[in-house]
């Protein structure tokens, strides 16, 4: 049997996870690190490289390295306009037509980029599997989570990823659902739980009812446009102010504002941001910022996601004192300002025992085991975030299914001809909730040919929503009277074709000698990153002066010291063969210090006394 996996597909990281023994596993690498960044980068020479080491060429590199792609997905670039300053890719795209990101003379659609992101954490839980002794480690099915607040384009275009990346999509769920499912809250409470999900791109908040198994979402509100990168754009832009003034406070002696800079001093704040998450004070280029100063400048970002939780209530018909249980979700969520806002408006202390990185991606796999094993009475009742409709005379559209209504879910209405012997009808699917069509996102459009010459308002045209349990869109549209009918599986106007999505995954394939190359320097330049970090460790031990003095032969140290910094010279190069012999040049090299080291701290355990650095 193949194995199935949970996926969270987020904006700054992505995790996977899978169910063993009936418990929940994220699934970690070699160095017991379950993030995968959410980042794609492109070599001049055609390779792609992802996560950590895309994440290393931001630096160095950043014309041709993708970030926060997710919040990308399923818009077209007129969506877009607000995001397109300070990112060092290019963005282009015709409006209300896919979008494409330039990476040097490389251009890729949203999808594709994910795609990547996915087809790692497939490549990292297959190895995993193998690692572990399983014969069939092959991972080609995944239930991937998005935000509740993602509409019919968004879940669309993720599902396109899954298929390009190699995986059958056996569920998109929401993640404040797949929240709920990782704390088990399903098992071992009955009442209303608030999910307060603040992630790198999104924000959603979710109200569920929970009740013998059965999840309801009652409502659900938010932003796809607000997360930790609005966070860090905002602090960013604050710096980038105060260098451009004549008596900057921040210190960045030769800043020019080129991509690779601004990307080096968007990680600095990031940096800073997870560290006064933990202390009151840390340094941001060399200048001291409190904690407090870091919440006035964020503080409208964090109001922001206050007043669609006062929305999700009034939709759900409660009250703030009717809230059960506050789950925090996203890694946005660690910021102590946000705990306390949060903890204020529900007036509860809100549920933080698991990891907010990793919990979605657990409730993921939770749910792939249930659908693949059945091993748990558990029914998902969630809901369409918005409503949809179609276009009638004037611009007007008249909503079929309204937001909010629990899928999966249909709806229905009548229609008429508003001319004589009409003999086609057109259909216009709308998402959103004005009440003009211009005002509303478009997802599709088709005919209903083949009705009889009649006069107006003769023909009974019948036309039905149906929502599955992905959340994804079919309209069936019938003249009552003849049995016409035409039915379709509604596609965004601006997402992929089918044909488009085959050729990606074609494409996958045919570059996957390449893929794998690059996987494997990859790797390589991981291992020697181990070796340099472990030697360098050694030599700084204040041990090692008199290990050097009385323990290593003439010329050793030396020798340690050349294979150290030949190792340095050639990890950033595309030779891997060269990365490997210098690796293995320092292993060689520090051997003797190994073992020399290794008998000290064992002398010095059995003897009671602490060898310090070691």
């Amino acid at each position: 049997m193949s194995r199935v996996v949970g996926i969270d597909l987020g904006t700054t990281n992505s995790l996977v996870a899978y169910v063993k023994d009936g418990v929940p596993v994220v699934i970690r690498d070699q160095d017991g690190d379950a993030l995968v960044p959410s980042i794609v980068s492109t070599a001049a020479d055609g390779a792609v490289y992802t996560g950590r080491e895309a994440q290393r060429r931001l630096l160095t590199d950043a014309n041709r390295t993708v970030y926060s792609v997710k919040r990308f997905m399923g818009k077209d670039v007129d969506d877009l306009r607000g995001d397109l300053r300070l990112l060092p890719f290019q963005v282009s795209g015709e409006s209300g037509g896919v979008v494409r990101i330039g990476l040097g003379d490389r251009e890729l659609t949203p999808p594709e980029v994910s795609a990547f992101i996915l087809r790692d954490l497939k490549h990292r839980a297959e190895q995993f599997f193998a690692e572990q002794g399983e014969v069939d480690n092959e991972v080609d099915r995944a239930v991937i989570t998005v935000p509740a607040y993602f509409n019919d384009a968004q879940r669309t275009a993720t599902r396109d990823a899954g298929r390009i990346a190699g995986l059958e999509v056996l569920r998109i769920i929401n993640e404040p659902t797949a929240a709920s499912l990782a704390y088990g809250l399903d098992q071992r409470h009955t009442g209303v739980i608030a999910v307060f999900d603040l992630g790198g791109g999104t924000f959603d908040i979710s109200i569920l009812r929970v009740e013998g198994g059965v999840f309801q979402v009652l409502s659900t509100n938010g932003d796809t446009h607000l997360g930790g990168d609005d966070i860090d754009l905002l602090i960013l832009e604050h710096v980038l102010a105060d260098l451009a003034s004549p008596r900057p406070t921040f210190e960045a002696p030769g800043f020019t504002r080129t991509s690779e800079q601004i990307q080096a001093l968007r990680q600095a704040i990031i940096q800073a941001k997870r560290d006064l998450s933990d202390r009151e004070e840390t340094l941001l280029l060399g200048v001291p910022v409190t904690r407090a100063q870091l919440e006035q400048w964020i503080a409208p970002i964090v109001e922001r996601t206050l007043e669609p939780c006062r929305l999700a209530l009034a939709d759900a018909n409660l009250r703030a004192s009717d809230i059960d249980e506050v789950v925090l979700v996203g890694g946005s969520t660690r910021i102590p300002l946000v705990r306390q806002r949060v903890g204020e408006l529900f007036g509860r202390t809100p549920h933080s025992e698991l990891n907010p990185d990793e919990v979605v991606a657990l409730g993921a796999a939770v749910q792939a085991d249930i659908l693949v094993t059945g091993n748990r009475d558990l029914l998902l009742l969630d809901v369409t975030p918005l409503s949809l409709g179609i276009e009638t005379i004037g611009g007007i559209v008249s909503k079929i299914i309204l937001r909010n209504s629990t899928i999966p879910a249909t709806g229905s209405e009548m229609f008429t001809t508003a001319v004589d012997n009409q003999t086609a009808v057109d259909i216009h699917v709308l998402q959103g909730e004005r009440e003009l069509v211009t005002d509303n996102r478009s997802l599709a459009r088709f005919k209903l040919r083949g009705i009889p010459p009649m006069p107006a308002g003769m023909p009974r045209v019948q036309v039905q929503f149906q929502i599955d349990a992905n959340g994804i869109l079919s309209v069936t549209a019938s003249e009552l009277r003849t049995e016409v009918e035409q039915t379709i599986e509604v596609k965004p106007s601006y997402g992929l074709t089918d044909d488009e999505v085959e050729r990606m995954l074609i494409e996958s394939f045919e570059h996957a000698e390449a893929d794998v190359a690059a996987r494997l320097l990859i790797e390589a330049r991981n291992e020697a990153a181990s070796v340099i970090t472990a030697t360098e460790k050694s030599l700084r031990s204040p041990e090692f002066p008199a290990i050097a003095q009385s323990d290593l032969a003439p010329g050793e140290q030396k020798r340690i010291e050349q294979a150290l910094a030949g190792l340095k010279h050639v990890m950033s190069s595309p030779n891997r063969d060269a990365i490997l012999q210098w690796t293995k040049a320092l292993n060689d090299a520090t051997q003797h210090l190994a073992e020399v080291m290794m008998n000290r701290s064992v002398r010095a355990a059995l003897t009671g006394k602490n060898v310090d650095g070691l």
